[in-house]
């Protein structure tokens, strides 16, 4: 199952690592980079880096890099800490080559946040060492000159293909940054879910349970899954007492409405 909740914490707050691991997130992203002042970057890489090596369970982690830092790349991999790494400000397929030799085995989440990444995003999605699509949402409305929610719907729904035709999962929507306005946080992740995003990155633990609730099936539409799986049981087309015609085109949906119910 895919994950629907991923909480950023910068890697300058050691203090904080254990805290977001027992958050509940399915994801814990070590930030090096805009959530890190210059001057204070070494210090995050080594405190990021020994709280990999010591670590010996919990959610899955992430370590967002700094464009260009390959030095970060090898530090990361050298704790031997099964992490994936965050790629930002990727525009082309070809700025990944030198990123994936130094990742190796590393799984890469590319971001898209400009709008060349955004024109090239099918095929920084088909790269080999391409394991997921992000938007850095902020970035890209900078580069655009717009936070108007048509542009950021069809910036979604762009990355959004662009994943799924690459056989990615569907990307997790961006942060918002608005803390302390869980209304807003719910409605717009309500719209990313409409869309066919799956899942949240957060900047504070307080979003998560808005995160996850959005992201739950309905108990409707756990009902309508485990009656198109039973009634799709033998092959061919069906239909659910509600009448509803189903086939087996529908067969993928129900299942991961599911999964998702039953993590």
């Amino acid at each position: 199952m895919n994950p629907v909740s991923a909480l950023y914490v910068p890697g300058d707050r050691p203090d904080r690592f254990d805290k977001a691991a027992a958050s509940g997130a399915d994801v814990v992203i070590l930030d090096l980079e805009d959530a890190v002042a210059e001057p204070d970057k070494a210090a995050a890489l080594d405190h990021v880096t020994a709280w990999l090596k010591a670590r010996t369970g919990g959610p899955a982690v992430q370590v967002r890099v700094n464009v260009g830092a390959d030095h970060e790349i090898r530090a990361v991999r050298a704790t031997g800490a099964a992490v994936g790494l965050r790629i930002p400000k990727v525009e082309a397929p070809e700025d990944l080559g030198v990123i994936a030799a130094l990742a190796g085995s590393l799984p890469l989440t590319a971001l898209i946040e400009s709008a060349r990444g955004l024109q090239n995003a099918a095929a920084i999605a088909g790269h080999p060492a391409v394991a997921a699509l992000a938007l850095g949402e902020a970035d890209l409305a900078g580069d655009l000159g717009s936070t108007a929610e048509v542009v950021l719907d069809y910036a979604r729904i762009r990355v959004l293909v662009a994943a799924r035709a690459a056989g990615l999962p569907a990307p997790m929507l961006s942060v918002y940054p608005k803390i302390q306005d869980l209304d807003g946080l719910r409605a717009d992740t309500e719209r990313g879910r409409a869309l066919g995003l799956r899942g949240r990155t957060a900047v504070h633990p307080k979003q998560l349970p808005v995160i996850r609730e959005v992201f739950a099936p309905s108990p409707e539409e756990t009902a309508w899954a485990e009656a198109v799986v039973a009634a799709l049981a033998g092959g061919g087309v069906a239909t659910l007492p509600s009448g509803e015609m189903v086939d087996p085109a529908m067969l993928g949906r129900a299942r991961a409405i599911l999964a998702s119910a039953n993590p």
